[in-house]
């Protein structure tokens, strides 16, 4: 099994993925296989399921073919529900357009938490006057108002410079803005649109390391993976600031930036023993491999759930459709458990 640094590969991988589609991990051994599993969706959920396609490709012996995409979160439902593809990774809940688009397609799907991850904003590790930004600093400088106002960090906070803001963050597809939106402005999508986005993490990695005055957010392990020329920034949302990490992921106190992600499987692909052997391999796996790739794994009874929601064909959310924030871990896996 390779180490983490490798796995993650992001730069590579991930910029190969957003440039050809998707990332055929083991494609050449796998070039004349007899099944195929076709994955697409959230950058963010990429390291997690690439991981665990490798190891479920190597197991094969290139008996089974698995390409995953990084087409983002929306982009990822939109192919998902038409049937293009078996399972779509999710850095967020499938919202209610999306569940209309899949009940006319006839797609009906399980709905898999595979870990929790940490939104983390980051800054240029130059910057020594914004280790801690609050909620209410952060909405001053995302909302759609701050478009062409919010320019410069003193606007933000007079106790901060006067030097030009520089923003980035996750495209419009991505779940990863969906949460970002909702957690910090207050409603999905509602963002000014003055930014760099885009829906490679690595593009945002790379516009803050070469930018003393910028500011962007993505998922926890591109930030770990990058954290020599990055800082991870401490949010206040009331109750002092708090960094990331795997305690506070844990223990509920980072808010409102704390989520879980997902995939969702068609449950007639399910039906495919190459598709089932997959999530089986998956769900067994995932303790390791999420942590591995600097993910929060779920306790174990989390992915026992899972197979058993599968194997019952429990299909359908516990969202309601919706993009939910401060979801703690215990509360999920009493909602999962109810489906």
């Amino acid at each position: 099994m390779l180490k983490s640094l490798n796995r993650m590969g992001l730069t590579r991988a991930a910029v190969l993925g957003a440039v050809f589609g998707a990332t055929n991990v083991g494609m050449i051994a796998g070039a004349n296989a007899g099944g195929l599993v076709k994955i697409d969706g959230s950058s963010t959920v990429f390291p997690i399921t690439e991981a665990v396609a490798e190891d479920f490709q190597n197991a094969k012996k290139g008996a089974v073919r698995v390409t995953v995409g990084i087409s983002g979160t929306g982009g990822g439902f939109k192919k998902f529900c038409r049937g293009e593809t078996d399972i779509v990774n999710a850095s967020r809940p499938i919202l209610q357009k999306e569940m209309e688009e899949c009940k006319k397609s006839g797609i009906q799907y399980v709905e898999m938490p595979v870990a929790f991850d940490a939104l983390t904003v980051v800054i240029n590790p130059k910057n020594d006057w914004a280790n801690t930004l609050t909620v209410a600093e952060l909405k001053k400088i995302w909302e759609p108002e701050a478009q062409g106002k919010i320019t410069k960090w003193n606007q933000a906070n007079p106790a901060w410079p006067d030097e030009k803001l520089k923003l980035y963050g996750a495209g419009a597809d991505s779940g990863t803005f969906d949460y970002f939106t909702e957690a910090i402005v207050g409603k999905t999508k509602s963002s000014r649109g003055d930014f760099t986005a885009s829906e490679d993490d690595n593009v945002l990695v790379q516009g803050v390391a070469s930018d003393k005055n910028a500011l962007g957010f993505f998922g926890f392990a591109y930030y770990v993976e990058n954290q020599k020329k990055l800082k991870a920034v401490a949010i206040d949302s009331g109750k002092g600031p708090v960094l990331p990490s795997e305690k506070t992921v844990e223990d509920g106190s980072y808010q409102p930036l704390s989520r879980p992600i997902f995939i969702y499987v068609n449950i007639k692909s399910a039906e495919k023993p190459e598709v089932r052997e997959l999530v089986e391999f998956y769900m067994k796996n995932a303790p390791t491999l999420v942590k591995e790739v600097k993910f929060f794994p779920l306790p174990p009874q989390a992915y026992s759930t899972n197979l058993e929601h599968l194997n019952k064909k429990k299909v359908g959310t516990v969202f309601g459709g919706r993009t939910e924030t401060g979801v703690r871990v215990e509360e999920l896996l009493e909602r999962e458990a109810s489906l």
